[in-house]
């Protein structure tokens, strides 16, 4: 087999072998496949697209270049949730204790963040003593007894990936559904999951910008992850403007915290509730949506979501008390308040400007070595619908420096438009596709 009939067959638009496509990740992988003929290889399937075996097929020899994460000594069925990636998405810091209440195990291994603001790991060590360490018999046996743990990624998994992005990152190959969707579903197969919630993300802030084009990717993980014996679900959600109100890494947790008390934003709180309700129907401990979101909320009500919450921090060394005591938390040293300069509606969001606002203040990392501010970022004071005033705060910028308080601060103001003429809410949730096809939200 020679790299360069395969980069031939692709080019000519022929569907590539299960064979061809493992020589290719494996060659490649080892450094025996050159960064030409593999860039040549990447173009062409950019060009002509991947057929949905051929999608299954990458994911499965990416997922294999790498350890294999085993969590069959975990009792219950392994539920993992993912997300394209937002602002302001602090989703996994409410949603693990709200799932773990209900009964459910929730083995999460996550990331750091690199761009607009920290990745749950960041987040979660904003509170003070909290680790994100553990070897993995402490792991296993920290989601045996709590339901719930949440640690950093020790393990090598879906080695190729990681050689393919970085040469994808520079040959202008990344907006690929498939070679996104593999890439994706890769390490979340390889982490162990025995099923699988997909929060995929669509509008300005997000990965997918079109709604068509975030519903072909919802489509094609979902196919790889059913295709691979797991039960996956995609939720599309919006991304148009910041989810919640805060933007920032102590500030997103403390978000969390109050969603748990039952006093979060209305759609910060209504998509944990679905995406909680569709883990709980995937572990099967509810055999119908409806029904896991009755479920969910009552772990709110009753507090035991707010408990387990406080059962994780003290189980990863955190200090408990946050949770009541929000005072806990390192704090900026000042804040300032963007006013609007007009009457109206707030028209328009545009999330990704306020993540690099964010970013700029220090809660993001531009470069993966750069070092985070946990204690900075923006709370905003309207969102897109509401009515605002001349000389009405539009958001709340905590920082730490006079510098980039005025970058940040013209960006952020620049991401706002106002109408004169009344503007209707953002649509949340545009639709569901699971193995029985999609059904989009009217």
């Amino acid at each position: 087999m020679r790299i360069y009939d395969i980069i031939k067959k692709k080019r000519d638009n022929r569907e590539l072998t299960k064979e061809e496509i493992y020589y290719f990740v494996e060659k490649y992988s080892k450094d025996e496949i050159p960064d030409y003929q593999a860039s040549a290889l990447l173009m062409a399937i950019y060009i002509n697209k991947m057929t949905e075996k051929e999608t299954i097929y990458l994911t499965e020899a990416m997922m294999k270049s790498g350890d294999m994460i085993d969590l069959s000594n975990i009792n219950g069925i392994k539920v993992d949730k993912h997300s394209t990636g937002g602002v302001g998405d602090k989703t996994t810091i409410a949603l693990a204790p709200l799932v773990a209440a209900c009964g459910v195990p929730v083995a999460k291994m996550s990331g750091r963040g690199l761009g607009h603001t920290g990745g749950t790991l960041d987040k979660l060590e904003s509170i003070e003593g909290f680790s994100i360490n553990m070897s993995g018999d402490e792991f296993i046996d920290s989601v045996n007894k709590h339901k719930i743990a949440v640690c950093g990624q020790s393990a090598e998994v879906a080695v190729a990936d990681k050689k393919l992005y970085s040469l994808r990152d520079v040959t202008a190959t990344v907006d690929n559904i498939s070679l996104i969707a593999s890439s994706v579903m890769c390490k979340k197969l390889a982490s162990g999951a025995d099923a699988i919630v997909l929060d995929v993300k669509t509008g300005e802030g997000a990965f997918m910008k079109t709604i068509d084009d975030s519903f072909e990717l919802a489509k094609s993980m979902v196919e790889i992850g059913n295709g691979m014996g797991r039960d996956t679900i995609g939720v599309v959600t919006d991304m148009s403007e910041p989810l919640g109100f805060a933007v920032g890494n102590s500030l997103e947790v403390i978000e969390a915290i109050e969603t748990l008390k039952g006093n979060g934003p209305e759609d910060f709180a209504k998509l944990c509730e679905t995406l909680g309700a569709y883990m709980l129907l995937l572990a099967k401990v509810v055999y119908s949506f409806d029904k896991g979101v009755v479920k969910i909320r009552e772990v709110i009500k009753s507090g035991a979501a707010i408990d387990k919450l406080k059962e994780f921090i003290e189980n990863q060394g955190g200090n408990k008390d946050v949770v009541d005591d929000y005072s806990l938390f390192k704090k900026s040293d000042y804040i300032y308040e963007l006013r609007s300069d007009q009457n109206g509606y707030i028209e328009k969001i545009e999330a990704e400007e306020v993540g690099v606002s964010a970013m700029i203040l220090g809660a993001g990392r531009e470069t993966k070595n750069d070092a985070l501010d946990l204690t900075v970022g923006i709370i905003l004071n309207k969102k897109v619908g509401d009515r605002v005033s001349d000389g009405e705060v539009l958001a709340y910028i905590h920082y730490n420096n006079d510098q980039k308080l005025e970058v940040a601060k013209k960006r952020l103001k620049n991401s706002y438009s106002i109408s004169s003429n009344k503007v209707d809410k953002n649509k949340l949730i545009y639709g569901i596709v699971s193995k029985d096809g999609v059904i989009k939200v009217d």
